[in-house]
């Protein structure tokens, strides 16, 4: 089940990519998410793509709220924090975690570090003195 979740996860990085949805590019993209290499280190329980995916929903609206924030009250504080990965995340976890972060306005991932952190730059507002 869950190589069928990698597989949808590539396709869909592949059509939004292309944004074709033509036969040919669907043979082209199915062949692509097909050969790339998949991964031998343990695999994703469906409870946490579950978990992703009702993230990814409830960030779409989150996103909106945060940019209407933005421009009712000007954010001019910016952070850097590292934040840890989840234990246990696949390569395809992994980068649905990332997509997250960066998919609201106020944060972005800089870098992902190796050993199992994000390094996330943040936009807030300056609390008044």
């Amino acid at each position: 089940m869950i190589g069928y979740l990698n597989l949808i996860l590539r396709l869909t990085i592949w059509f939004l990519l292309t944004a074709n949805l033509s036969v040919a590019n669907i043979i082209i993209g199915v062949s692509v998410a097909l050969l790339l290499p998949g991964s031998p280190k343990a695999p994703g329980a469906l409870k946490d793509w579950l978990r992703a995916l009702w993230e990814t929903l409830v960030a779409i609206p989150q996103a909106y709220l945060e940019a209407l924030e933005m421009i009712i009250r000007p954010h001019n504080q910016e952070d850097v924090t590292m934040e840890r990965v989840k234990p246990g995340r696949t390569p395809g976890l992994i980068f649905l975690d990332i997509f997250l972060i960066t998919f609201t306005p106020k944060t972005v991932v800089l870098k992902y570090h190796e050993k199992g952190w994000y390094e996330v730059h943040w936009v807030r507002r300056r609390k008044k003195a």
